[in-house]
C-alpha cells in the first residue's frame, strides 16, 4: 500500500535521465511532484509524461520540480525523453530502491515495475497528496488544480 498523506517522504539519491545525481533532500523547502510509472514509451505512461510536458511551464512558474520514476535505466529514459521532448528529469530507479521506499513496487509475470502512483511532497518533507487513481491524459492539470496553481 502506498505511503499516506502526512508521512515523511523517504529521501533518495539516484541518477536522472542525463546521469546527474538527484537527491530529494536537495529540494528541501520546495513542493515536489514525484510520479511513479510502469514503463517508458508505453501508451499510458506516454500520455502521463506528455501531460506533465504540456503543463510543465506552470510547474516551473510555481517553482515545483517534477520527477518521473520508473525501473527503466538511463538509456531508456534518454530515448523516451528525446522521442517526446520531455523537459523534466526521469529518475532511473534500476535497483528499485525508491520504488520500494515509497511502497509502489508491483510484479507481473515475474517482472518488477513501479505502480502508477504520484506523491506531492510539501516543503516540510511530508507527503501532502497521494494519487493512486490517475487519468493519464489530465493528471498534470489535476494536480495543478488540487494545489491551487
Amino acid at each position: 500500500m502506498p505511503l499516506s498523506v502526512g508521512d515523511t517522504a523517504p529521501n533518495f539519491t539516484v541518477k536522472d535521465t542525463n546521469g546527474n545525481t538527484v537527491s530529494l533532500s536537495d529540494y528541501a523547502g520546495k513542493t515536489v511532484v514525484l510520479y511513479f510509472y510502469p514503463k517508458d514509451d508505453t501508451p499510458g505512461c506516454t500520455k502521463e509524461a506528455c501531460s506533465f510536458r504540456d503543463n510543465y511551464q506552470q510547474y516551473l512558474d510555481k517553482e515545483i520540480p517534477v520527477f518521473g520514476v520508473s525501473l527503466d535505466d538511463e538509456t531508456s529514459h534518454q530515448a523516451f525523453t528525446s522521442k517526446f521532448n520531455l523537459p523534466f528529469p526521469l529518475l532511473a530507479d534500476i535497483d528499485g530502491t525508491i520504488t520500494k521506499a515509497y511502497d509502489v513496487e508491483g510484479e507481473m509475470n515475474g517482472m518488477r515495475y513501479a505502480k502508477r502512483v504520484t506523491y506531492v511532497i510539501g516543503g516540510d518533507g511530508k507527503i501532502s497528496q497521494v494519487y493512486t487513481t490517475i487519468n493519464t491524459e489530465t493528471h498534470a492539470t489535476d494536480i495543478l488544480t488540487a494545489i491551487g496553481a
